[in-house]
This record gives structure tokens, sequence and C-alpha cells, in this order.
């Protein structure tokens, strides 16, 4: 599973026998192109959308009042209720055309200072925007999340805050953001979990590309889900069932991680409730 080449092998010959295992002539699963496929775009997601979910829940829940914020809310979930095939979609026509013609040629300028950004930027379709796309999808999530946490922050802690002479983003920075901490690392973890599990949309957009790892930002890529939808019509011709069986591994590589990303997330939580606990017995 941690090697570049994947292949179902020839599922049209004799299948071959090795150490009591069936597999089809030529069959090889090494699943790493996925994995780093799959953590690199939900990493860009989540640089793109914590700033924009917690800028847009600040809006949501302290500037905008009456009926305009809440048709916006309404709105911003909506945009969580939207199918996957739809966003991947409009990626297609619209964000991967912009991104090779437009900003990916502009991102380029930057390679000289961060080697990421440096190479041909291809059609479009590849890691940045899948990440985007993904940044849309999870947007909605943690910005309902956040907004609903901010508008529980006492009434009274900000108006304290105002009263010492802080600006509104200063009063969200210093006073709200750090109450609502641990709720907001939930959000991000489950906004996390939603961009590595995501199948449809990413299959899309991202090139659909294997056997390889991203060079660049720009490279084409293949996520776990997404290479688990592609080819299991084509694993299930595999009469040695090899190659479901390699695709059920992968799902279960998915599954580890997202596991692994929701306890790390809990940690996190659990030690600075500990934190603040040993903070408040020590004033006292």
């Amino acid at each position: 599973m941690t090697h570049i080449q994947w292949n179902l092998g020839n599922l049209y010959g004799m299948p071959m026998h090795k150490n009591g295992v069936s597999f089809m002539q030529g069959a090889t699963f090494g699943a790493l192109p996925f994995i780093v496929g799959t953590l690199a775009s939900s990493v860009i997601a989540l640089i793109i959308a914590v700033p924009v979910s917690i800028f847009t829940a600040m809006i949501l829940a302290y500037q905008v009042r009456g009926w305009l914020g809440s048709l916006l809310s309404i709105l911003v979930e909506l945009l969580a209720g939207l199918p996957s095939v739809v966003i991947g979609l409009w990626g297609i026509t619209v964000l991967a055309p912009w991104v090779g013609k437009q900003f990916g040629p502009l991102l380029t300028h930057i390679g000289v200072v961060i080697p990421i950004f440096k190479g041909p930027v291809y059609t479009g379709m590849g890691l940045l925007t899948s990440g985007i796309t993904l940044a849309l999808m999870i947007i909605p999530i943690i910005t309902a999340t956040t907004r609903d946490l901010m508008s529980r922050v006492p009434v009274l802690y900000r108006e304290a805050g105002i009263g010492l002479g802080m600006t509104s983003f200063e009063v969200v920075r210093i006073v709200c953001l750090p109450l609502i901490r641990d709720g907001l690392v939930g959000a991000v973890a489950l906004g996390w979990g939603r961009a590595m599990g995501e199948t449809m949309a990413v299959l899309m957009v991202s090139g659909n590309a294997s056997n390889y790892l991203p060079h660049n930002i720009y490279s084409p890529i293949s996520t776990m889900a997404s290479a688990i939808a592609a080819q299991l019509d084509s694993a299930l011709t595999d009469m040695t069932h090899m190659a479901v069986h390699a695709l059920a591994e992968l799902a279960l590589v998915l599954l580890i991680i997202t596991v692994l990303t929701n306890w790390l997330a809990r940690l996190l939580v659990n030690r600075a409730s500990r934190r603040r606990g040993r903070v408040r017995g020590a004033n006292a």
C-alpha cells in the first residue's frame, strides 16, 4: 500500500498464484499517490476554508442583523446541502478553466520563493482545483458551526472588549475565539473529515491521475475516495477478487486516517480544557 504503482492488472488474462494468493497478471496496488492526494487536497481546503469561515461567521453573528442576517444564514446552510456532483460540474466548467488560464499562471510567479507554485499549470484540473472545490464544500459546515458558537458568547464579554477600545475584529480575536476554541477545533475536524471523504466532486476536477506523486500544486491527483469510485466497476471484473480487496483496504486506510483526525482533534480539545482548568485552580 505504500508503493507508487497502482495497476489492476490484465483483467482478461489468466490469474497467477503466489504464496497461496491468486491475482491477475501485472496487478500491483501501491496506494501512496492516493494517500498523498487525499491529505494534500484536504490540507489546501482547510488553509482556504478556516479563515474564510471564521470571517463569515463573525459577520453573520455580530455585524448583520434582522432579515438580512437570517437570509444570509439560510443561504450558507443551503450551500452545505448542494450535491457534490453539482459543485464538481461547476469546477469543470468554471473553476478549472480559470485556474488553468488565469489564476495558475499568476501563482507561478510565486514559485521563485515557494517551489510548490513553480511549474506548468496544465489544464487546471489538479491539486489546486481540488483544494478550492473542497474548500467551497466545507466552508458552510465550519461557518454554520462557528456562527452558532460565536452567538453564544456572553454579550457582556464583547461589550467589555469594546469598552476597552478594541475594534470588532480585536474583540473576536482576543475575546471570542479563545472562548469557542474547543468547538472551533471540532468544527475544523468535521470539515477536514468531509474533505477527505469527498468523492464525486474531486473525481471530476482532480485529473484522476495515479502512479506518480504530485510535484507541484497544479499536478493532477487522485484521492482514495475518488479512486475507489473510479475503479470499482473494473475491479468487480477481477475473477480473483484481489482488486476489490485492494479497494477495500484503501477504504480502510481512509477510515483510519479519518478516525485519527477526529481523535487528534478530541485530544487537542481535552488538553486545552485541562490547561484552562489548571489556570482556574491556580487563580482560585
